[in-house]
């Protein structure tokens, strides 16, 4: 963690977490993530990058305070998470509602969960009203139309369905409803993953602008070290569900302590190469 981000308060602090889904049917149960520790500052960025399997998502999940709740999501069975000053290991279910309305998550392709039936205006709304059944009608629609600006949609989408936008607008529509709250922390799971390369960019560009105007900590599944670069304080890199490289990308990258870490930073000297050869 740079100087700046180590005297500020922590959003995230995990230590030594291990993470493991049970199987009901088959008595399998498999170990996702095995004792990692790091922290979130406030106000900081932390990207998480690895192959498919490594735990990043797993991670998130137990960050967004789904860990434990259930179904398809994992059990944290190791160590010690607090987000937002909250112990979330064992967490009772009253606790875990407190703590859903300052933590916005976006799952992997959330733009895909949006409800059909709803027009997107009233699918980022739905958390207020989730909340306070009661809540203004007029002061909802203020709040939508702000985040809906905010993510750089058109104040006309509020009144279509999810079937008419494309599979990015869709996302963006799903980060609004994330931030809707105004959260303290946003996780987002690989908010890119299936976006058309053209438009992926613009998704970073959006988190990016909403971190500096609203200040939230967060924590970024990405599946490149090129994306991170983009918007990322630090960088943690998972690999077999153990955190093999942490610290500012550069740092990281100019130091590879782990062989996969080493294979990162050869992939991306190859991609500059190639870059470079292309321009000149």
């Amino acid at each position: 963690m740079n100087d700046a981000a180590e005297s500020r308060p922590l959003a995230v602090r995990a230590d030594d977490v291990s993470i493991r889904y049970d199987s009901i049917r088959s008595g399998s149960r498999f170990q996702a993530v095995k004792g990692v520790t790091f922290d979130i500052a406030e106000g900081e960025i932390l990207a998480i990058i690895g192959e498919s399997g490594s735990g990043k998502s797993s991670l998130a999940k137990a960050v967004a305070g789904l860990a434990g709740t259930g179904g398809l999501n994992p059990s944290i069975t190791g160590g010690t998470l607090t987000v937002l000053g909250q112990p979330v290991r064992a967490m009772s279910q009253r606790k875990r509602d407190r703590l859903s309305l300052r933590v916005g998550y976006v799952p992997q392709d959330a733009g895909a969960d949006l409800d059909s039936r709803l027009t997107v205006g009233e699918n980022v709304a739905e958390p207020i009203f989730s909340r306070d059944s009661n809540f203004s009608q007029l002061e909802a629609g203020i709040a939508v139309a702000t985040v809906i600006d905010a993510v750089r949609l058109p104040l006309t989408t509020m009144n279509r369905y999810p079937h008419e936008l494309s599979r990015g607008q869709r996302q963006r529509v799903a980060i609004a409803r994330a931030l809707i709250l105004e959260p303290k922390l946003l996780v987002a799971d690989d908010p890119t993953a299936g976006i058309d390369v053209t438009v992926r960019g613009t998704v970073l560009d959006i988190l990016r602008d909403l971190h500096r105007d609203r200040a939230f900590s967060a924590l970024v599944v990405s599946h490149t070290m090129n994306e991170v670069r983009q918007f990322s304080d630090r960088v943690a890199i998972m690999h077999r569900g153990v955190i093999v490289g942490i610290g500012g990308v550069g740092e990281v990258l100019d130091t590879p302590h782990h062989e996969y870490v080493q294979g990162l930073a050869r992939a991306l000297d190859d991609l500059r190469s190639a870059e470079e050869l292309s321009v000149s």
